[in-house]
C-alpha cells in the first residue's frame, strides 16, 4: 500500500493536471509511435517499434504511480495548520548553532522539495528532526556531514 502523502490543494491539482495530460496526449503520442514504427516492416526485427513499446511500458508505469499518489495524497489546509508544533506544510525558521545562519523552510511532501524554493521534504534529515518540535527547542540532526544543531526561531502556516 502507498504511504499517505500530505499536500496543498495547489499541489493536488497540478498532480492531476499532469497525470490527465499524461493520460490524454502521452497515450495519445505513444500510439502514434508504435503506429508508425508498425508502418516500417516486419516487427521482428523492427528497432523502432521494440523502443516505442518500451517508452509505451514506461509511460504507463508512471501513470500508475502518479494515480497511486493521487488516490494516497491527503489535502492540508495552512489555515487549520497547528502552528505550536512543526508539522507537515509549516513554514520554520531555523538557525544553525554552529554557524549562527538563520534559514526558512517550508516541510513539504517528497514530491514537492525543492531546495531552492525553501521547500525541503519531511522525509530528509533536516526535516525529520524538525517534526513535532516546538518552538525554542534546540534540534541535533545526523545529516551526511555529521550532527548539526538547530534552535527553531519560528513555526508558521504561511
Amino acid at each position: 500500500m502507498t504511504e499517505v502523502i500530505y499536500v496543498s490543494q495547489e499541489t493536488l491539482d497540478r498532480m492531476k493536471q499532469e497525470l490527465n495530460e499524461l493520460k490524454v496526449n502521452g497515450r495519445a503520442e505513444a500510439a502514434r509511435q508504435i503506429a508508425e514504427a508498425r508502418e516500417k516492416g516486419d516487427l521482428k526485427e523492427n528497432a523502432e517499434y521494440d523502443a516505442a513499446k518500451e517508452a509505451q511500458g514506461l509511460l504507463e508505469a508512471k501513470i500508475a504511480q502518479m494515480e497511486n499518489n493521487v488516490a494516497a495524497a491527503r489535502v492540508i489546509d495552512t489555515r487549520n495548520l497547528d502552528t505550536s508544533k512543526v508539522s507537515v506544510l509549516s513554514k520554520v525558521k531555523i538557525t544553525n548553532m554552529k554557524t549562527k545562519k538563520t534559514v526558512q523552510y517550508q516541510l513539504v511532501s517528497e514530491s514537492e522539495a525543492d531546495l531552492k524554493l525553501g521547500k525541503i521534504s519531511v522525509a530528509s534529515p533536516i526535516g525529520k528532526g524538525l517534526l513535532g518540535k516546538e518552538k525554542g527547542e534546540v534540534v541535533d540532526v545526523q545529516a551526511p556531514a555529521g550532527i548539526m544543531s538547530f534552535r527553531i526561531e519560528e513555526i508558521t502556516a504561511d
